[in-house]
């Protein structure tokens, strides 16, 4: 906070790689949680088949793996993280207990990498230019929140993901970040007014 000690807020908007390999992952080993978050959309998979005792451990890693990813400084690993084969910068995975996930991702390695980029590329491309843009539909929300409220909002931070899911709408995926459809997010109106209750909730 500043010297005036004025309430202040980051809004952090991407559409990160790191989190789009997660999903990829997610999609194409047939993990069901988060079971309210869509699926990526361009995205066909035939997961395999395995028993309870193996999906619910894969699970398991994978949900670890996960909120690790989202929002890593929340959820730091007990021990040293090291970066999976042919995943460049984008997977690390804690160096013990996460053998089954390791061993079913490393066959899609080039396929989410390359598929994560395209996303990423595309992101920009939009988000090229419009900075201002981007930062007057979050400041347009929380002016509109301190009117009803009749206060200044409280600091806070926001991650916002933006990515190309099959169904419109927003998301928590961690305890200061949103997924957000890209179509949505580049429809002016619907943003604005799905981005309020985020907003009212946290500010």
């Amino acid at each position: 906070m500043n010297a005036a000690r004025t309430p202040e807020w980051v809004v952090r908007e991407d559409a990160a790689p790191a989190i789009v390999v997660a999903l990829y992952l997610r999609q194409v080993l047939g993990i069901r949680s988060p079971e309210e978050l869509p699926h990526l959309r361009g995205l066909e998979a035939t997961p395999p088949v395995r028993d309870d005792d193996a999906q619910a451990e894969l699970e398991r890693q994978w949900r670890a793996y996960w909120a690790m990813t989202v929002e890593p400084l929340a959820h730091p690993s007990p021990v040293p993280l090291d970066l999976v084969d042919g995943f460049d910068t984008l997977v690390a995975l804690p160096t013990e207990g996460f053998e089954r996930l390791e061993r079913e991702m490393l066959p899609h390695a080039a396929e989410a990498v390359a598929f994560a980029r395209d996303i990423h590329a595309r992101y920009n491309a939009r988000s090229s230019g419009s900075g201002a843009v981007a930062y007057r539909a979050y400041a347009g929300a929380l002016a509109q929140h301190e009117r009803r409220i009749g206060r200044r909002a409280h600091s806070f931070e926001l991650n916002v993901q933006v990515l190309p899911l099959t169904q419109r709408g927003v998301w928590w995926i961690g305890s200061l970040t949103i997924a957000v459809t890209d179509g949505l997010r580049s429809d002016v109106v619907a943003f604005d007014t799905a981005i309020a209750p985020i907003i009212a909730e946290i500010a």
